[in-house]
Formats: structure tokens, C-alpha cells, sequence
């Protein structure tokens, strides 16, 4: 038995329930004892249950993250630790790794903690294969589970994403519309965020009838933050015969091993060639050129989620997804200022 068989025995949705959970006085008294008759029938009280039809909950959200040493997650991390502590929860950080077998344990030791929520920061947390996402869906029979920039369609999960597709989409079309059309793009992950951003690659050579070179698309599955192996990777794709006058990293991180690529070899930047990131982190301002990139917006991003997340504690009634553009920040790594 979880949140959502309670809903769809009682008839009503799962907000409803949770406002019956947490005794708001916004349900009808009538709507208020068919729920709380059939918690009672099916003797089912655990955790957020429990907890919610006593009134007596921890304030603790559980936050599971891949990995804290990326720039890009520990400064989500941030922001939604900063608004939970401003909105009176108490969070609890697990730090997963990339394996399915460790984000499957940190959850279930963050619902053995009795948490209200959890939320699951970046795309990293969503399988290809929907059955290895089950087991965030049974979460979300528990309490209500928060998806930072990527989508499952399931009640009782909650996502707040920023339009990748539509934000890659944009920049590869400022390259295109200056006539440069070989564009090496690098990418370092099948993440939903990645797989989101390679598509809208594409989707701008469609919308200019350009078609677009398989061997422009090159993934690097080295270290993430070591700038020299991304540099030699570049520098492996230029030996090869390989021929271009822009480089797009789906992170900053490979963009400034491009740059780093380029002065290695005596290229000029953006005369030789332009090269634009992904994620407007600290490091495109540190490289010299400063490098153009995207702005997802991550602290608009983290501000909602968690509005969102104490909402749906609250019993309001909240949409499923909510989606924010991103925002392109032009540097001197490119001579697309207008």
C-alpha cells in the first residue's frame, strides 16, 4: 500500500492526501475521514504516514547527489541546502556515486531515516531503461520524491528541469548562423541532461536543412576535471583529419580543455576557432579567453524545486514539472555578441 493506492482508492489525488497527512484544515470533512478510513482499514502507518497523522514530522529532507566534487552538483547541493534551512527543514546528504547499486542504498537509508521528502539533485539519477527507475517510483509511494533537471513520469515526483534541448538548440544556432557549420561537439555523459542537450545539437542542423557529419559528435569518457587529457583528446580529433571551426562542450569543463587544446597548439581563440560550455560555471570566467556559455539557471532552478517540494508537504496542489529556459552568457571565446 502506498500514497498513490490511497489516492485512487479514496478517489481523490495525492495532494489531497497529503493535505489529510499533514492535518491541513483545507479538506472537506467528509474527504478527510474516507481517506483517513481507508490508512485505518488497511492498517498501514509508516513513516511519512505515521508521522503526518500525528503530526510529529522530523523537517528532514533526504538529498541524494552523484557526486560532490563536481562543481556543477556540489553548488546545486548548496542552493537547496541554503533554501531548505530558510524554509525550517533540516537536510540529510548522502553522496550516491554513479552506480545504480549505490543510489538504490542511499535512498533506502534515507527513507529508513524517516525523511518527509526526498530530492534527487541531476539527470545522473534517471536510468535508460525505465525498470531501473523503479525503485524511485516506489519511493514516491512513501514521500514525495523532487527531480532536479530531469523527468519521470510517475505521481508523486516532482521535476524542476531547464529547457536543455531548446537552451543547445539556440547556441549551436548562433555558430550556424555565421556560416560555420563544422562543429566539433564534445560530450561526457548519456545522462537525461546530456542525451537532452545532443539533441537540440541536432535538432539546429535540421532547422537550417544543414546535415550534420556523425564524426563532428565526439564523446570523451576520460577524467572529468582533467583539462590535459580533454586537451590531448581534441588534439587526438584534430590528427585524425578532422577539420573545424568551432568546438561546443556539453560542460564547461571540455571547453576549456578545448582552450587549453588551442593554446597548446598555437590556435587562436575565437580566430581559429570558437569554443562555447554548458553550465556557466566559476571556471569559464578563469580561462583565458573567458569562455561563452550556457546559463541554466541552477540557483532559479534549486529555489523552485525546493518551493515546490515544501508545497507539496504543505498538501498544496503543484504541477508535476515545471520547466525554466536557460540563458546564454556571451564571452570573448566566441564573437557572437550582438
Amino acid at each position: 500500500m502506498t500514497i498513490y493506492d490511497i489516492s485512487k482508492q479514496a478517489g481523490v489525488s495525492i495532494a489531497t492526501v497529503s493535505r489529510v497527512l499533514n492535518g491541513s484544515s483545507n479538506v472537506r470533512p467528509k474527504t478527510r475521514k474516507k481517506v483517513l478510513d481507508i490508512i485505518e482499514k488497511c492498517g498501514y502507518t509508516p513513516n511519512a504516514f505515521a508521522r503526518g497523522l500525528g503530526l510529529n514530522s522530523m523537517k528532514s529532507i533526504g538529498i541524494l547527489c552523484a557526486d560532490c566534487s563536481d562543481i556543477y552538483l556540489a553548488k546545486a547541493v548548496y542552493y537547496i541546502e541554503k533554501n531548505l534551512r530558510a524554509g525550517g527543514y533540516h537536510p540529510i546528504l548522502c553522496c550516491t556515486g554513479y552506480d545504480l547499486d549505490g543510489k538504490k542504498e542511499s535512498l533506502s537509508l534515507l527513507l529508513n531515516q524517516h525523511v518527509d521528502s526526498l530530492i534527487l539533485v541531476g539527470s545522473h539519477f534517471i536510468e535508460p531503461d525505465m525498470e531501473d527507475n523503479q525503485y524511485i517510483c516506489d519511493a514516491a509511494g512513501q514521500v514525495p520524491v523532487m527531480l532536479l533537471n530531469g523527468i519521470i513520469d510517475y505521481p508523486n515526483i516532482y521535476c524542476t528541469v531547464c529547457n536543455d534541448f531548446q537552451a543547445m538548440k539556440d547556441l549551436t544556432l548562433l555558430l550556424l548562423d555565421q556560416g560555420i557549420t563544422d562543429i566539433l561537439y564534445l560530450y561526457n555523459s548519456y545522462s537525461y541532461s546530456s542525451i537532452k542537450k545532443l539533441n537540440g545539437f541536432r535538432s539546429a542542423y535540421e532547422d537550417k536543412g544543414l546535415t550534420l557529419s556523425e564524426e563532428y559528435l565526439h564523446y570523451y569518457s576520460g577524467m572529468r576535471e582533467d583539462v590535459e587529457e580533454i586537451s590531448d583528446f581534441v588534439s587526438q580529433i584534430e590528427k585524425s583529419g578532422l577539420s573545424f571551426h568551432a568546438i561546443i562542450g556539453a560542460e564547461d569543463i571540455l571547453a576549456v580543455g578545448a582552450v587549453k587544446y588551442a593554446k597548446a597548439n598555437g590556435f587562436s581563440v575565437p580566430g581559429d576557432f570558437a569554443v562555447m560550455g554548458y553550465n556557466n560555471s566559476l571556471i569559464t570566467t578563469c580561462s583565458e579567453p573567458e569562455i561563452t556559455s550556457v546559463d541554466n539557471g541552477l540557483e532559479p532552478l534549486c529555489t523552485q524545486l525546493v518551493a515546490t517540494c515544501i508545497g507539496v508537504l504543505n498538501g498544496e496542489d503543484l504541477p508535476s514539472k515545471t520547466v525554466l529556459p536557460g540563458k546564454i552568457i556571451h564571452r570573448a571565446s566566441t564573437n557572437t555578441l550582438k
